[in-house]
């Protein structure tokens, strides 16, 4: 594993940074006429690790939205037979040669219409999707998503309906905000989630994975009790993004475990535990951008012809 000091600038930073002006853009776009779904289509949306999250916060706010039955699956999972109706996929995919993403493009096209998000439009994804919709100011180079997966979110909370102008100013916020030592120093961080910003719990707690090989585990708030709970303990940290339900701090400090939650928009939250997770990763000299066993797409092997 290669390392980085703490004065150096990784991609994993510059990239995490930018967000606030990608998510303009984003929300420029997302407003804006469009191939994304209509309100009243059944729509299914599919991704793999970080944009699998993605998936599962856009399907949380698109049906809160009242715009239609919207069913996240990862790639490799996606139930999409006749029987279930649905009226469009659309695939989210940093790369555009993800295997598995490219698998379920494949084996819809004719039969339900694929609208595509990802970063690079000159990809595999382009040819097998009916329409796109390229964020190539949002592609990265570090391994480690983050501006993709929140600017692709971004794109999708504008196409919904919502207001993102508060959550660049959070995010902004959130760039500056200071970074406490105990979090950088925590044995185990659980994040969790109600409604959308469950996929943001998902989402954080791969980043601590990816980056600095933390134990990270994620839940739904209000499942958090019915037993994880257990694991939280002194020198580990509960991360809530969004309200917190009644009575589960309370809950939490009776553990010892240190509670965050915090008031700004979740996502421009998630910018702040990609900081904590490239801190942590230099504080355990590793390489931010370059993750152990990681690639910046994983692209599967073809069986071999009998």
């Amino acid at each position: 594993m290669s390392e980085t000091s703490n004065s150096d600038t990784s991609h994993m930073e510059q990239e995490l940074h930018s967000q606030p002006e990608t998510w303009r853009q984003a929300a420029r776009i997302g407003a804006a006429r469009g191939p994304l779904p209509a309100a009243g289509r059944r729509v299914a949306v599919i991704g793999c690790g970080t944009s699998w999250f993605m998936a599962q916060s856009y399907a949380a706010l698109r049906e809160a939205a009242g715009l239609g039955v919207t069913d996240p699956f990862p790639a490799s999972e996606a139930f999409l037979g006749s029987h279930r109706g649905y009226d469009a996929v659309v695939a989210i995919t940093r790369s555009g040669t993800t295997t598995e993403v490219l698998r379920v493009l494949e084996a819809v096209k004719g039969r339900i219409p694929t609208v595509t998000i990802l970063g690079d439009p000159e990809t595999p994804a382009v040819t097998l999707s009916d329409e796109t919709v390229a964020l190539p100011f949002a592609d990265e180079r570090s391994v480690v998503q983050t501006r993709f997966a929140t600017t692709a979110l971004t794109l999708l909370r504008a196409h919904v309906g919502e207001d993102v102008s508060r959550a660049v100013r959070d995010a902004e916020e959130a760039l500056a905000a200071p970074i406490d030592k105990e979090w950088v120093d925590a044995e185990q961080f659980s994040f969790l989630g109600t409604g959308w910003t469950y996929g943001l719990a998902n989402e954080a707690a791969l980043k601590m994975r990816e980056a600095s090989q933390s134990w990270t585990e994620s839940y739904p708030a209000m499942e958090y009790r019915h037993g994880p709970i257990a694991i939280a303990a002194p020198g580990r940290v509960t991360w809530l993004f969004g309200q917190a339900p009644e009575g589960l701090e309370a809950d939490v400090a009776r553990t010892g475990a240190r509670f965050v939650c915090h008031a700004r928009d979740p996502l421009a939250d998630l910018v702040l535990v990609q900081r904590v997770a490239l801190e942590r990763a230099r504080a355990r000299g590793l390489d931010p951008d370059n993750p152990r066993s990681l690639t910046r797409s994983v692209m599967l092997r073809e069986p071999a012809a009998p």
